[in-house]
């Protein structure tokens, strides 16, 4: 079975698969089903997870692997609380369900409502407690994560104020068609290669927001399910150098994502883009 591409991630000195595992995906697994998503990680050669402490069980099934293959993974998860405090009970609280001593990357969680990031970089904001983890070696690294159509520039107003590891927004074809979002998008990617941070991407896979109330899957917009498609999103977003996709939050989505990557060797062309998104019905999650 072909292995996935890896690519240095950032500064780091970890050479990461360009695939992370979302560990949302197994936020509701029963321990013998997390144990085959396990085994698929290692199929394809996958040595990166993001998790974080709103994902249900998610922390607690990656603690189950961590207690015997921690040397095997650039293990991350997030705070998503705005104080010093909070940020310091979360983090404790993680690790513990993490069963590991320390991660690699601690992230602020969808850093992108501006009122919320004054709190969480105030005086006796979370940032604080992140900058004293990272010297205390409660973790290697800290980044930024975030959400919504002003991530990339929120993004990069953040990191006129402070210096951070690792960035992560959204990144799929339909998305990078707005011309406002792709400009945004390619000035935080392009601070990214001159600053040697490693820029992750989610939504890779979406197909549009549940036309309904009832869900077909764990996310909460509906993702795409036909492995030709997936295929396609998943390798257009590849296609773009030194990004990183993070998987989708549904473990049946799972396969078809590390099939097409370790698949991947070059970007689809616009014209079959342009079909997917038609015969899909595909529409832009974020406006």
């Amino acid at each position: 079975m072909p292995t996935i591409q890896t690519h240095p991630f950032g500064s780091t000195g970890h050479l990461s698969s360009r695939i992370i595992f979302g560990s949302f995906a197994v936020k509701d697994a029963h321990p013998d089903q997390a144990a085959k998503a396990l085994e698929l990680l290692y199929s394809y050669g996958i040595n990166h997870i993001d998790t974080a402490p709103g994902y249900g069980d998610a922390e607690l099934r990656v603690g189950e692997w961590m207690e015997h293959h921690r040397s095997d993974f650039f293990l991350a998860t997030k705070i998503d609380v705005s104080t010093y405090d909070q940020a310091k009970t979360q983090l404790e609280r993680s690790l513990n369900r993490l069963r590991v001593d320390a991660v690699d990357l601690l992230q602020l969680h969808n850093l992108t409502d501006e009122t919320k990031r004054e709190f969480v970089m105030a005086e006796g904001g979370a940032l604080d407690y992140l900058i004293e983890a990272k010297a205390k070696g409660l973790t290697r690294f800290i980044g930024i994560t975030g959400h919504g159509f002003q991530a990339p520039q929120r993004h990069l107003e953040t990191l006129q104020r402070q210096a951070f590891d690792s960035v992560l927004a959204p990144c799929n074809y339909l998305l990078m068609q707005n011309q406002a979002y792709a400009d945004a998008f390619g000035r935080l990617l392009q601070h990214c290669r001159l600053n040697g941070l490693p820029l992750q991407t989610i939504k890779s896979a979406a197909r549009r927001k549940y036309p309904g109330r009832r869900w077909s899957h764990a996310t909460w917009y509906e993702p795409l399910s036909d492995p030709k498609a997936i295929g396609l999103a998943v390798k257009w977003v590849l296609g773009i150098p030194d990004l990183f996709v993070v998987s989708t939050g549904d473990i049946s989505v799972l396969p078809h994502i590390l099939s097409a990557a370790a698949e991947f060797r070059e970007s689809p062309a616009d014209q079959d883009m342009n079909l997917l998104a038609s015969e899909q019905s595909m529409e832009p999650l974020f406006t």
